[in-house]
């Protein structure tokens, strides 16, 4: 289904941007089927219970999961077992989705505030690819600003933690919102015009980027729609 791990070969450059955006696309298929499942886990009493009970716990322990799964997936960027720890890594993101996706879903009208996030994180990622597509643009030079922004954000969201302020919670989720789609336009970017060669590593940074909006739009959604004070 991947045939070629490491697209750094010399030759026809197009065929070759082509094809790792083709896999990244299957690829970034795929790894919606791990995600479900985690979400089904993570949406279980059981594991919603320990959330509860210890949560500093289980945010540091999914915290440390999800960076060395990460940094194994750079380390075997060109083997299968980087899809292989990709899948792993999506099947953890599913299960830290879930205890949120079950406090939504139990709201009023929550299947519908999770159809329109997911609508309308379906219409940002399309939007993006066309505008990427399209203009065949280099957005590299977004990286820099991006990378500040997200360093103020996780700055922004630990002092919140401690601040407990529902205000500041619904500007960051908003920033992270437009935060995420930037980037999503600047991997796209990437991996249009050829500064992206492999699909592995294209595959998690536009899954990161999708997962993050998704995130932050459910919970805007719900917020807004007054859940949060049911």
């Amino acid at each position: 289904m991947f045939p070629d791990f490491d697209i750094t070969s010399p030759g026809a450059l197009a065929q070759g941007r082509n094809k790792v955006m083709r896999n990244t696309m299957y690829l970034l298929s795929l790894s919606l089927v791990p995600t479900v499942l985690g979400t089904l886990f993570g949406m279980t009493p059981a594991f919603i219970g320990f959330m509860i009970k210890s949560p500093l716990m289980a945010s540091i322990a999914m915290l440390a999961v999800m960076f060395l799964l990460v940094m194994g997936i750079q380390k075997n960027r060109n083997s299968t077992s980087g899809i292989v720890l990709l899948l792993f890594l999506t099947f953890a993101m599913g299960v830290w989705l879930g205890p949120l996706l079950a406090i939504v879903l139990h709201s009023a009208n929550g299947a519908i505030i999770v159809a329109e996030a997911a609508g309308g994180t379906a219409i940002i990622f399309a939007s993006l690819a066309t505008i990427a597509t399209v203009t065949r643009k280099d957005f590299s030079f977004m990286g820099h600003f991006l990378f500040i922004g997200l360093i103020l954000l996780i700055v922004a969201s630990l002092a919140n933690l401690f601040l407990h302020i529902p205000a500041m919670q619904l500007t960051i989720a908003s920033i992270a919102v437009l935060l995420f789609s930037g980037y999503l336009l600047y991997d796209l970017s990437r991996i249009i015009t050829g500064g992206e060669s492999n699909y592995i590593v294209a595959t998690l940074s536009v899954y990161l980027d999708l997962y993050n909006i998704f995130v932050n739009l459910l919970f805007l959604l719900s917020a807004l729609s007054g859940n949060n004070r049911r």
